[in-house]
């Protein structure tokens, strides 16, 4: 299936565009997650999670006014609730953080603690739809796997790109993974969800697919190399690019349009799973491109010269025999009569 044909766009003329705005954004998040933070979930931040469907509509004031005369402390303050998935269900959230030491007995009792707070506000009939329970220390421990687990995962993939391509591939590629994980806690951080362990699936899933996509061009810059020797490296990389750009679009929109069916009605547990998706698609699309590609660029330079130089080594043609060429005899001058 051919969606381009033929298509001739410069996109490395874009990419000081694609790099400021990059910046910009990754800038504006540095600065809000300095200043408010990112929220975390109850996974790495401890404590406990309750689901409360009610009979009839409440506020989240409400329950919040329920909570603290009940619970009290920096608990009953720092406590989070939020409506819950659709309105028409009349669910909240509640979590309330935890603040004592990490006691099973203790963490359990918080649930039913909130069971009693709103049955003695009088907020109406209400049933229990679920409860998660997380230590302190489970959290702390989530946090650091999840680190390494990223950790991991760039350094392989550094390893891989210059074993299979090149060592300036392999950095392409790692910057561009790198800014594809600055974009994404960027946006998570202006809309506000939580860092879950869902999320952090999300980000390792962004991860690979934003490689995958970097390979395939990369691979096609690779043969192009070969063949367009005398080429410079920005026109090698712009025509790879065009080469590959119906199967970019195809990929990514289907995955794409699947994240976004997700985000719409795969309900409020995968909705931060699914716009952590929406976020890395897109910007691991773009940063195959005007990033990886463009890293390239800049590490090797643009001289057709040393883009032959570094060209991998494929079979080499054999080279025909020169034919020694005939000297013409002259011709007699025909004698005038």
């Amino acid at each position: 299936m051919h969606i381009f044909k033929n298509t001739n766009f410069d996109f490395l003329r874009w990419r000081w565009h694609a790099i400021a705005l990059s910046w910009a954004l990754i800038i504006a998040g540095a600065v809000m997650f300095l200043r408010i933070g990112i929220p975390l979930g109850i996974e790495f931040a401890g404590g406990t999670e309750v689901i409360e469907q009610f009979d009839q509509a409440v506020t989240v004031d409400q329950v919040r006014q329920a909570l603290d005369k009940a619970i009290g402390g920096n608990a009953g303050q720092n406590a989070i609730v939020q409506s819950y998935s659709d309105p028409a269900r009349h669910e909240v959230m509640i979590r309330v953080p935890t603040v004592l030491a990490e006691k099973g007995e203790e963490l359990t009792n918080v649930a039913d603690t909130v069971d009693a707070a709103l049955t003695k506000a009088n907020l109406g009939g209400f049933k229990r739809q679920g409860s998660q329970i997380v230590g302190p220390a489970v959290g702390s421990e989530l946090k650091s796997r999840a680190l390494l687990a990223t950790i991991f995962s760039l350094a392989g993939l550094l390893v891989y790109i210059a074993f299979r391509f090149q060592f300036s591939f392999a950095v392409g590629a790692v910057v561009a993974t790198i800014h594809d994980l600055l974009i994404t806690l960027a946006f998570l951080t202006f809309f506000r969800y939580d860092m879950t362990l869902n999320v952090i699936a999300a980000i390792l899933t962004i991860t690979g697919f934003s490689t995958n996509d970097t390979i395939v061009i990369f691979d096609r810059i690779r043969e192009n190399l070969r063949s367009m020797r005398r080429d410079s490296l920005n026109h090698v990389i712009n025509v790879s690019v065009n080469q590959t750009l119906g199967r970019t679009v195809i990929t990514s929109g289907t995955a794409f349009l699947t994240a976004v069916a997700l985000f719409l009605f795969g309900g409020e547990v995968l909705k931060g799973f699914a716009f952590t998706m929406i976020v890395g698609i897109v910007t691991g699309t773009y940063s195959s491109v005007f990033i990886a590609a463009a890293t390239v660029s800049f590490w090797r330079g643009s001289a057709p010269t040393r883009a032959a130089a570094h060209a991998p080594g494929g079979p080499a043609l054999p080279q025909q025999p020169q034919q020694p060429t005939r000297k013409a005899k002259p011709q007699r001058k025909a004698k005038a009569s």
